[in-house]
């Protein structure tokens, strides 16, 4: 057991070489090859919707943590199919964008193809077992909850990241699917409420996916992989980030003002010294080489870092706001 690389494996990338790798055991590579330290997202989601749900008193710590171990092990699925996809169609190969800041294991030759196939089919199993227990306990919405999960895990990477369409669906996923996805398997009915308040989170990790679309722009550009960042061009796509973000504070200042949100959300602005270093950063281009003091194992990532570091405060103010809310009656 590596308990000290699963922790790692949980907050970066960790970049291995195939002598660290054969050292580790099953449940470090498993958590290194779902790239496990962007499922924080999901967990999130889950908890979100959770919380909304004990908010209307409709709690329950069976229904939810089936609904978020499924949540996060269907993102865990789309993670491997992704690598699978860009790497079949050759987007992941000469050293691509993905190969610089973490291991890949199908191009580092880390795991054999079978091998690789068990991890997708234990996986996808995990996440497909307790997805057909909620649909068997809940019935209702909870089967197009499911078919539409599946559908963006299975098609994500290709086609609708290829023609600009992965940012919205990650806006969908993160959002009303998974936030009022998991308050409707505990309430029992769709609220809208829920649905505006999930937008408001999902635009965090909405941010994070841009940062690295932008990060990697010329080189998705130049293998036709055509994200919604090489549509608008780098610049336009920067400033949408800074607009996507400067409506989620807000949208947080505004439902807690007009009543549909409690009054402690506005919280959130505690988080306004990392926005304003987001800021700086998406002002400008990506500096050719890492500045002097930047960390060596997160290069070159550098807007998507800045929107994963601002995303991960942002929701643990956003979460304990709504929890603390509760709590406070």
């Amino acid at each position: 057991m590596n308990p000290r690389v699963w922790a790692q494996a949980l907050t970066t990338m960790p970049k291995l070489t195939p002598d660290e790798w054969g050292q580790l055991d099953v449940v470090a590579r498993w958590l290194i090859a779902t790239r496990a330290s962007v499922l924080f997202m999901t967990f999130m989601s889950a908890a979100l919707g959770g919380l909304l749900a004990a908010a209307d008193g409709a709690f329950d710590w069976t229904l939810w943590s089936i609904c978020c171990l499924g949540l996060v092990f269907a993102h865990a699925t789309n993670n491997l199919l992704n690598d699978y996809t860009d790497s079949r169609r050759g987007i992941d190969r000469d050293n691509y964008y993905r190969n610089q800041y973490g291991v890949h294991v199908l191009e580092d030759g880390l795991l054999s193809p079978r091998r690789f196939w068990g991890y997708v089919g234990f996986t996808g199993g995990v996440a497909i077992a307790l997805g057909l227990w909620l649909v068997w306990v809940r019935s209702g919405l909870t089967v197009n909850l499911m078919l539409a999960g599946a559908f963006f895990v299975l098609f994500y990477t290709w086609p609708l990241k290829y023609y600009g369409l992965g940012e919205p669906a990650v806006l969908l996923v993160w959002g009303p699917l998974m936030v009022g996805g998991t308050y409707y398997v505990m309430a029992g009915q769709w609220n809208w409420d829920v649905t505006w308040l999930s937008l408001l989170y999902a635009l965090g990790p909405t941010s994070v996916l841009f940062g690295k679309h932008i990060d990697k722009l010329d080189l998705d550009e130049a293998k036709q992989v055509r994200t919604l960042p090489v549509i608008l061009g780098e610049a336009r796509a920067r400033h949408w980030v800074i607009a996507m973000l400067t409506v989620q504070y807000l949208g947080c200042v505004g439902l807690a003002a007009s009543g549909r949100a409690h009054w402690l959300l506005p919280v959130v602005l505690a988080n306004l010294p990392v926005l304003v270093r987001l800021l700086r950063a998406f002002r400008a281009s990506k500096p050719a080489a890492a500045p002097e003091g930047y960390p060596a194992h997160i290069w070159p990532l550098w807007f998507s870092a800045f929107a994963f570091d601002h995303t991960r405060k942002f929701t643990s103010l956003f979460i304990a706001a709504l929890l603390a809310a509760h709590f406070l009656g």
